[in-house]
């Protein structure tokens, strides 16, 4: 009976974000900003973690800074959610007028190598996936969080798909098919920036804080002999869309030391979220695994 209300409830979410894409950005933009207004006052505990992670990351900003950043990071959050049904439903004619690219979208396609975008979790991440398959022709890959919802996890491997071109592995797979893919040229979009726990991890500082960072990056760049090219996703205010960032690609890393590398990973993340940190995904716990001994941020 549990799983029946869930996936009824989950259908009619699904359903309603299909009704809402129709509407212009205009109207839809400030509606997501009224529901992450609502979040804020409901989502307690995701208001909590983003609270602490911004105390942790910036400690020089008051507690009423603070406050007011995590409130404009939920609308942020709230227009990234209804606005995914405009990125997995309106067409493609639709989308490249509201997703405006910027450096070397290019590069993917001239490059003959193997080729690592980059892309940490801003909130408009999605439009990352959406904008690499209508300006960019040659195949990728990414590992795939399953959903626990099924009729959800569908919609989001449908919606992840619709362009074609694209193989997503799940994370529960061995990493052997994600490994031949990008071996038979596929470019593979990385999401570097989550706490998956110790495993192929190090304590790596993140705005000056030991977070458990994935390694992984570097070291699988340097066996595969791939170039990285980091891309940034911005949600822009009212109607005017998205701008996603192609950045240069870098010709310094990997080297053949992956803590070096990820400490410089984190710093240029660092950067980047400085530039926008309302829209960085404060709401994951980004401190939840602690070295030996240390108390809980959460």
């Amino acid at each position: 009976m549990k799983t029946l209300l869930s996936n009824a409830l989950t259908r009619f979410g699904l359903g309603l974000l299909w009704l809402l894409h129709w509407l212009p950005l205009a109207l839809l933009a400030p509606l997501g900003r009224g529901l992450g207004r609502l979040s804020f006052r409901l989502a307690r505990s995701r208001r909590r973690t983003a609270l602490r992670n911004l105390e942790l990351c910036f400690p020089e900003l008051s507690d009423s800074e603070r406050l007011a950043l995590a409130r404009e990071h939920f609308q942020w959050m709230g227009r990234s959610i209804l606005e995914r049904g405009l990125l997995w439903h309106a067409s493609p004619a639709r989308l490249r007028r509201l997703i405006h690219v910027e450096g070397r979208v290019d590069f993917a396609d001239t490059h003959t190598g193997a080729l690592m975008w980059l892309v940490p979790h801003f909130v408009g991440l999605d439009v990352v996936a959406a904008a690499s398959r209508l300006w960019v022709s040659r195949r990728a890959c990414s590992i795939y969080q399953t959903q626990s919802n099924a009729v959800f996890d569908r919609a989001v491997r449908r919606g992840r798909e619709r362009f074609g071109n694209t193989r997503l592995y799940s994370r529960r797979e061995t990493a052997k098919p994600l490994l031949r893919a990008i071996k038979e040229g596929d470019v593979f979009f990385n999401l570097p920036d989550m706490d998956f726990g110790l495993k192929d991890s190090a304590f790596v500082p993140f705005f000056g804080v030991p977070a458990c960072t994935l390694l992984t990056p570097s070291r699988m760049a340097r066996l595969l002999g791939m170039t990285v090219q980091p891309v940034i996703a911005e949600m822009l205010p009212g109607a005017q869309g998205y701008r996603v960032r192609f950045l240069e690609p870098w010709t310094d890393f990997p080297t053949d030391d992956p803590l070096a590398d990820t400490a410089a990973l984190n710093r240029w993340l660092e950067a980047e979220i400085r530039r926008n940190p309302a829209q960085y995904l404060w709401v994951h716990r980004r401190f939840k695994t602690r070295p030996a001994g240390e108390e809980r941020f959460y």
